[in-house]
């Protein structure tokens, strides 16, 4: 076994890992990153996040090619699906990221081993592969080993016909009929992939409403939304098993007859991955959830050892574990690094998006917080209209007192990218009448934001 000694080990190189490595070695820091794929990423570039909306991208432009284009005075005929290159181009999009990850930790000098990390001290950690072991030493270490899917009793999962989200970027045809479990981000995003492709998708969700989380507002009209759209979501399911059936799948639920099926996609939340990392070995044990506590600048119980990302509290977005890489390297380096959990977005990528950042009515309700709202549609829009997007609305919320804007929550076209302006806006503690008086490019979608914040004092312009 060799020892081989570093400023700073991490051990994952997703989005938490990777970035944390990159920023250690601008600030001069001699880095070691350990990952157990031969891939660099982490679940949202490999298997996630990318691959995702590579799918949907495409999905939906075969939708669009295949069923709306004819207002456009665009008239096609023969629109075929070709799902080995749909699914090619995913893996090529996917692959380029990787590399360039590869690329940028050659441009930084950060060492990469290949293999499992597991603790064994406080700055001594063990990389361990088939064929050998490698014993590595560092001031400090920061644990980014991201999460898993989270399981769910009675449901078999055989990687093929009762999958996760993982198989589900890959089926090989389109299935003529496939269950989802869950009606989180995840789900709904995947069994909208597929029902475009042209899959009966029947969504299972335990809670009495989809996307747990999202404003009860929003969260309702997006699913009016997509079983306008041909998805059939069923709430207040509860699901018992799922099991592979001769060459399909059956799922059996609660007081109802069991559903057969060509597949089945679980995707009932993820759970912190700390398997492996010998975290009881250097006396850290983990809260009732399954993650791993820490104090202010990221450092667990063990001085020295760090952990950002999914595996501790927290929403579990790639961005979010970004800054959290960003932030405890500056802090371990410079002193001081910030995280504002207040202003982390989060977008779930159906058609049309929905976006988010900041409180929900329902928590502004429950923590008795007086605020005012104002809301304005995308049918109202010029740009919305021009696109032939109009579904959907931007939701503002703001202080009764202060005006100060505490919640903003949109769906419609490019909620992702229209989001950004309202992070921004709380970031700098901004008030609706802030936004309502910032002049937006006319004709665009970003407009919608600005009537929004009108309507917090009742003076939207064009409704």
């Amino acid at each position: 076994m060799t020892d081989r000694r570093h400023d700073l080990i991490v051990i994952g190189a997703g989005p938490g890992g990777y970035v944390a490595a990159i920023r250690a070695a601008q600030l001069g820091l001699d880095v070691a990153c350990v990952e157990r794929e031969p891939a660099l990423g982490g679940t949202c570039l490999r298997i996630g996040c990318i691959p995702s909306k590579a799918l949907l991208e495409a999905s939906e432009r075969f939708a669009e090619a295949k069923h709306g284009l004819d207002a456009f005075g665009i008239r096609l005929t023969g629109v075929d699906l070709d799902l080995p290159r749909m699914l090619k181009r995913k893996e090529d999009t996917v692959r380029s990221l990787t590399a360039g990850i590869a690329g940028l930790f050659k441009k930084n000098r950060i060492t990469r081993y290949t293999g499992s990390g597991s603790l064994l001290a406080s700055g001594r950690v063990r990389v361990a592969t088939a064929e050998s072991a490698t014993e590595l030493s560092a001031e400090h270490v920061i644990i980014a080993t991201g999460s898993k899917v989270a399981p769910l009793r009675g449901v078999e999962l055989d990687g093929d016909r009762v999958g996760t989200s993982t198989e589900a970027l890959s089926y090989a045809e389109v299935p003529r009929h496939l269950v989802v479990i869950g009606a989180g981000f995840i789900g709904l995003e995947l069994g909208s992939v597929w029902q475009r492709l042209g899959a009966r998708v029947t969504v299972l969700e335990y809670l009495p409403r989809i996307l747990p989380g999202v404003d009860a507002e929003i969260a309702a009209e997006a699913q009016k939304i997509l079983v306008r759209q041909g998805l059939e979501i069923r709430t207040g399911v509860r699901v018992l098993g799922a099991k592979r059936e001769g060459d399909g799948a059956v799922v059996s639920v609660e007081g109802g007859e069991p559903i057969a099926c060509d597949r089945v996609l679980l995707s009932v939340g993820r759970v912190p991955n700390t398997d492996g990392l010998g975290l009881e070995a250097v006396g850290i044990a983990l809260d009732e959830r399954g993650r791993i506590p820490v104090s202010d600048g990221w450092v667990t119980r063990v001085p020295g050892i760090h952990a950002i990302g999914d595996v501790i509290a927290g929403p579990m977005l790639a961005h979010k574990a970004s800054e959290e890489g960003v932030a405890c390297v500056e802090r371990i380096v410079k002193g001081y690094g910030h995280v504002n959990y207040g202003t982390i977005p989060a977008v779930c990528y159906t058609h049309p998006e929905i976006a988010s950042v900041g409180k929900t009515e329902d928590e502004l309700i429950e923590a008795r917080v007086l605020y005012k709202k104002g809301s304005f549609p995308f049918m109202a829009n010029g740009r919305a209209k021009a696109l032939g997007s109009v579904d959907g609305r931007v939701k503002i919320l703001a202080h009764a007192e202060t005006d100060r804007v505490l919640g903003v929550h949109i769906i419609g076209p490019r909620a992702g990218e229209l989001i950004a302006e309202a992070t921004a806006a709380m970031e700098f503690g901004a008030s609706a009448e802030d936004l309502a008086r910032t002049c937006h490019a006319h004709p665009t979608l970003a407009e919608v934001t600005k009537e929004a914040a009108l309507a917090v004092d009742g003076r939207a312009l064009h409704i």
